[in-house]
């Protein structure tokens, strides 16, 4: 669904930028005359001049003129305006506590302790294998026998190698678990302690608080993480499955992607893409497919699998949230199950006094769905630090998009009826069901399966087994095929999920594409400008009827779409996080896949086989991933202006202000993940086929560096990912011109 800045301004309420969903439910299909663009675009009353990315843009700042884009250089380096400047904070390898920083930083969190010095909490996603492969020694300073495995596994071919098989003698399984180790401390959550000083950069102060929640926390050394809910009854059980005879206590949490922070000081990771590491599919009853089962391929050109297998981990632990203290040195994580089992991407908070607790979170995976826990119990005080208690007990509901712009949420219980949407409302003419009585999914390809679904099976109770409790807790674990099958509306990768200060909910639709495994979204819900699957992505506005946080009906609108200017995009391409400024402005940060980076376009942008060239081949037309300003009111409301672009090959995570908005805390994810270290300052020509914001075609020659050796930008270093702090050279407030009053309360309301 395509909406242009002329349809976002008619959004918009007159006053104070509220926007008024019920006037512009209908817009997608009401015919507009769009503005030139370059009408109401003027950077005169914003906080920054913009940078200057690769594509044309009405809101750079400058008059257009070809020849300021016919050559375009990628800098390895984090590009942000003038007058700011960053500081590097933390990078992979140096300590934290008993451990070090990991790999691959994304959502960040920080809390105030006092006056310019707080807490930073920092969630380390994956492992790009060969930016970590070939970096490791170089940064950690030890050698791992990679070039055995790869022997190994080269020589085991497709079948992999199970580790659960090799005797305890076995040299090989020796080596696995080795190199396991290493990569599962890389992922995981830290916390470290950090102080303003006079001239405004931030350094790290190393206190007793300083610690990592690794992917093997508790394996060793005792730090295992809990667990509350239904789901327990599932972990405490001897079920049809593995039991990893652990009962509640969890081993590590990893794939921790982004988050969310609560008004009484604890902060929520999402662990995302667990599939990667153990095996997703569960057992009726909810128990765990015996991880002895699959073989492990491990590292190599489909990327780091099956890790958990090494250490016999059980796969309905992982795929939660994760609440952490980050100011008490022995919590060590609790994985709440009544928000939900699936690839949490992160977490939108809302905690209204006199209402009960609300948390909002999406599945990133073409087909994901969105999701809301209401818990049982009404909030009292937002930020009483026992409202983490109202997590253990409520319901989780998916969200059920109707193409009017209205929708309802479905409750995860036993009775909810059987009523998934038909594969011909899905763009690849498929949805994942669960299989019965086997366990798993099934591919449901036609109607014709479906209706025979719905008459063997008539409500969510009949896909589980056990008692009540146990059927909920199966359930929750399953819960993305129990959300299908209750007709929850399969979604375009919904990625983060940020509440606003007045208790709306705006969602980074990531990516409308299909995908062969886990399916694609609803065509009627999300859709280009032709109605075609549509690469580039959304943000999404949501709000409750009534305003209730417990209401069951709510009304959506798409507020900007990816995409080229002369399309109706804005001239990013992949939302993904999502921030708000004390004025309710949005920030945002995209995350194109590090394989579509600077991909060439060819002059006629057709492809190989003759045909025009796919949105996810053109996606090389917008250079690096990079960090966005969208105004949600005044004289720039609708526009999008480019405030930073990233590293080579990286990915931009976790946006995070400090109170007084002086500094802005962002993650630089995997720098050189396709060609690893950047070596003698290699680059490379290519050419691209650009369009001007009024669609004259122009051919740009861009210089394309290969690899990265950022932070440190010295010949043939190692890249790292690493935490950096933007603040002006001038010692002001980031979003200063903007006005307006400095109160920031994007995830709670008094």
């Amino acid at each position: 669904m395509e909406i242009k800045r002329r349809e976002f301004l008619l959004c918009l309420g007159a006053s104070a930028g509220t926007i008024a969903i019920g006037s512009c439910q209908k817009l997608s299909s009401t015919p507009v005359i769009e503005q030139s663009p370059t009408t109401g675009t003027s950077t005169s009353n914003i906080s920054f001049k913009p940078v200057q990315g690769p594509m044309p843009l009405a809101t750079s700042n400058q008059d257009f003129k070809i020849e300021n884009y016919s050559n375009y250089e990628v800098i390895d380096d984090l590009i942000i305006p003038e007058g700011f400047t960053y500081d590097i904070i933390g990078s992979w390898g140096d300590q934290i506590g008993d451990s070090r920083f990991g790999y691959n930083n994304d959502y960040l969190s920080y809390i105030e302790t006092s006056e310019n010095e707080g807490l930073l909490t920092i969630n380390f996603e994956y492992i790009s294998p060969l930016s970590w492969v070939t970096s490791y020694q170089k940064v950690i300073g030890k050698d791992l026998p990679f070039l055995e495995l790869a022997s190994a596994f080269k020589s085991a071919g497709e079948s992999g190698i199970n580790p659960q098989e090799l005797l305890d003698e076995n040299v090989l399984k020796k080596q696995i678990r080795e190199i396991a180790k290493e990569a599962m401390i890389d992922m995981g959550i830290g916390v470290i302690s950090i102080r303003r000083e006079a001239d405004g950069k931030w350094v790290r102060t190393n206190s007793k608080l300083d610690r990592r929640i690794t992917g093997i926390s508790g394996l060793e050394d005792g730090r295992y993480l809990k667990s509350t809910g239904p789901a327990v009854a599932i972990f405490r059980k001897q079920g049809k499955g593995y039991d990893d005879k652990l009962g509640a206590r969890i081993i590590g949490s990893f794939a921790n992607c982004a988050g969310g922070t609560t008004p009484w000081g604890t902060v929520f990771s999402a662990e995302e893409n667990f599939q990667k590491y153990v095996l997703e599919a569960v057992y009726p009853d909810g128990s765990a497919v015996d991880p002895a089962t699959k073989k492990s391929l491990f590292i190599g050109d489909r990327g780091v699998v099956g890790l958990g297998s090494a250490f016999g981990l059980a796969g309905n632990k992982y795929g939660w949230m994760v609440e952490v203290s980050p100011a008490n040195p022995d919590d060590y994580g609790t994985k709440h199950t009544w928000l939900g089992r699936y690839r949490h991407e992160a977490v939108g908070i809302r905690a209204t006094a006199n209402q009960p607790l609300v948390f909002y979170s999406g599945c990133d995976r073409r087909s994901g769905h969105l999701y809301k826990f209401v818990s049982k119990s009404i909030i009292q005080n937002p930020t009483d630090k026992a409202n983490s208690q109202l997590l253990t007990d409520g319901m989780l509901y998916g969200a059920k998009f109707n193409p009017d712009g209205t929708g309802t949420w479905i409750p995860l219980k036993e009775d909810t009826p059987i009523n998934p949407d038909l594969p011909n409302v899905h763009i690849d003419g498929m949805i994942n069901l669960p299989k019965r009585p086997d366990g798993g999914s099934f591919q449901a390809k036609t109607n014709q399966e479906v209706e025979a679904f719905k008459q063997k099976y008539k409500t969510l109770g009949d896909l589980y087994e056990g008692n009540a409790e146990e059927k909920q807790g199966a359930i929750l674990i399953d819960a993305h095929l129990a959300a299908s099958a209750a007709g929850v509306t399969c979604a375009a990768r919904p990625e983060d999920t940020m509440v606003a200060k007045d208790g709306s909910l705006y969602i980074a639709f990531t990516s409308g594409y299909p995908s062969t495994s886990d399916g694609s979204p609803d065509k009627r819900i999300f859709k280009g400008p032709d109605n075609e699957a549509y690469e580039y992505g959304w943000i999404m506005r949501l709000v409750e009827d009534g305003d209730r946080t417990d209401a069951m009906t709510f009304s959506w609108q798409m507020l900007a779409t990816g995409g080229e200017p002369i399309t109706g995009g804005l001239g990013f391409s992949n939302p993904d996080n999502l921030e708000f400024d004390h004025k309710g402005n949005l920030w945002m940060v995209t995350d194109i896949s590090t394989s579509k980076h600077n991909r060439p376009v060819p002059k006629d942008r057709i492809g190989p086989d003759g045909r025009p060239m796919a949105q996810p081949s053109l996606c090389g037309l917008f250079g690096n991933n990079s960090i966005w300003y969208l105004p949600t009111s005044g004289h720039n409301a609708g526009a999008g202006y480019l405030f930073g672009i990233g590293p080579t090959e990286c990915e931009i995570c976790g946006p995070f202000f400090t109170k007084d908005e002086k500094t802005l805390f962002l993650s630089i994810q995997h720098p050189g993940e396709a060609n690893g270290i950047r070596q003698n300052m290699a680059t490379e020509a290519r050419q691209f086929a650009m369009k001007t914001v009024y669609g004259d075609d122009f051919l740009q020659n861009r210089t394309v560096p290969i690899g990265s050796n950022w932070p440190s930008k010295k010949v043939n270093d190692a890249p790292k990912p690493s935490v950096v702090a933007i603040r002006r050279l001038d010692a002001g407030e980031i979003t200063y011109k903007m006005g307006g009053e400095s109160d920031r309360t994007n995830t709670y309301e008094k």
